[in-house]
């Protein structure tokens, strides 16, 4: 388990840079400054960055800025980004009617 404070403590306060109004996630409008605050109060995944910030969740679902994200996230805490943990894949989620779950083939009647 890692110790948060003592991770903390390694990466050192965060200071501002010139490029943290950069946009990183594009479909959730999300800056490169604010991934970095996000790490700095103590998000150290991928995972965790997603479901604080929601980079990676929009309509790209990270095809965009999965790799930049990753890459702040190994700069910020000191490793190399083959050490940070991608985030858990799934299909997106899009809208459908009612009618397209109702109807079973016939299967129910036969």
């Amino acid at each position: 388990m890692i110790d948060i404070q003592e991770r903390l403590r390694q990466i050192g306060p965060l200071d501002g840079a010139p490029d943290d109004d950069l946009l990183v996630c594009r479909c959730e409008e999300i800056t490169k400054g604010e991934i970095r605050r996000a790490i700095h109060q103590g998000m150290f995944t991928i995972e965790e960055l997603r479901r604080y910030l929601r980079c990676g969740m929009g309509l790209c679902q990270g095809q965009t800025c999965g790799r930049l994200v990753r890459n702040i996230v190994a700069a910020e805490l000191g490793v190399s980004p083959t050490e940070i943990t991608s985030a858990t894949a799934r299909a997106p989620m899009r809208p459908i009617e009612m009618a397209v779950l109702a109807d079973d083939g016939g299967a129910a009647h036969g």
